[in-house]
């Protein structure tokens, strides 16, 4: 009677190795699929950034790729570069290259400029437009925050914040 429980006991040790390595190599695939999913974050924004720097060099180019009306070619330029690194800044939270409050100090410094002021103001309803729970309408009530906190007092706006995340 002995071989039989010794059997029992033993495939109930290799079915719990075995589930453990099942569970392994199910969080393996998941760390797998974030880091490509960031790396297909990092692609898309590269790609977007070129077609960007491609109009930005090319005033025909950012006539085609702006619904910006009525500004200079080198006020286009400028409103063209800050959105791209707003975007650039949105990244580097996506990926985990910085966490909320980087986020937000990052987007602090670049609420100083006045072309981002504008370029804020002139794509209002693009962000009016985005789903409320969205990552991008949280970050626009942020930086609407930020600008009006400027605007309040431009000598201590950077001090105060209250994160929403």
């Amino acid at each position: 009677m002995a071989t039989p429980l010794r059997a029992l006991f033993g495939r109930g040790a290799r079915r719990r190795r075995q589930e453990e390595l099942l569970l392994a190599l199910v969080s393996q695939l998941t760390l797998m699929t974030e880091e490509i999913r960031r790396s297909n974050l990092i692609q898309h924004h590269r790609l977007i950034a070129e077609q960007q720097g491609r109009a930005m060099d090319d005033p025909s180019l950012a006539t085609a790729a702006s619904s910006l009306t009525g500004v200079s070619e080198e006020r286009r330029r400028q409103i063209m570069f800050v959105n791209r690194w707003y975007a650039a800044t949105l990244l580097s939270y996506r990926i985990g290259s910085v966490d909320w409050d980087e986020l937000l100090g990052n987007l602090r410094v670049l609420c100083r400029g006045g072309a981002f002021a504008e370029y804020w103001e002139r794509t209002a309803e693009h962000r009016r437009l985005l789903p409320e729970d969205s990552f991008e309408a949280r970050v626009g009530r942020e930086v609407d925050t930020l600008l009006e906190e400027r605007a309040d007092d431009p000598d201590e706006w950077w001090v105060v914040s209250s994160p929403l995340m």
